[in-house]
């Protein structure tokens, strides 16, 4: 009886051991591939801030400016607000931000008793993100601005990405860093 014991014990272990190692990590180079569909050259968005000297909210257009390789933003009144150029650009993404809405934070301060959990209603609210780094007066920063739908923030992540040259990293577009070079 203990031979079958001690048998069965090994026999357990040793498949306990089999089964605990884990899987090698593969190093794919394939890229999920976004729905290409392109933006279009200009639409309507509200700047949410994030540029140097434009501290205000304000709705206006952005447009893509093939010519002077820049991406662009107008304000109500059509005049050119700021441009951020395309080689300047270091990583672009779409951000999400959990906020309590308006009905919640109005309903929680009503005085009833539960009122208090409807500050509990979030909304996810959805930003264009673009990093750059201005190589003129080293500086960094970051512009956010709300679009329309969720098509057209990334079909414009997608576009941006594309024309800024950036590489691909799952729905986000980055700028690689180049190879320092040392000198002797």
């Amino acid at each position: 009886m203990k031979k079958i014991i001690l048998l069965l014990t090994l026999i357990l272990s040793f498949s306990a051991i089999s089964f605990a190692q884990p899987r090698s990590v593969e190093k794919s180079t394939k890229q999920t591939s976004v729905a290409k569909t392109t933006a279009p050259t200009s639409f309507t968005a509200k700047y949410e801030g994030g540029m140097f000297g434009f501290d205000d909210k304000q709705q206006g257009t952005l447009k893509f400016d093939d010519e002077n390789e820049r991406f662009v933003f107008f304000g109500k009144d059509q005049k050119e607000k700021f441009s951020i150029p395309y080689k300047a650009m270091t990583l672009v993404y779409v951000g999400t931000k959990s906020v309590r809405s308006g009905a919640g934070t109005a309903v929680s301060v009503i005085p009833l008793p539960g009122a208090g959990l409807a500050g509990l209603i979030r909304e996810k609210r959805r930003y264009l993100v673009i990093h750059f780094s201005d190589p003129d007066v080293e500086v960094r920063g970051v512009a956010n601005f709300k679009l329309e739908n969720e098509q057209m923030r990334e079909s414009v992540v997608q576009t941006l990405g594309e024309k800024a040259k950036l590489t691909q990293r799952g729905d986000a577009f980055y700028r690689q860093k180049s190879a320092p070079t040392t000198e002797l």
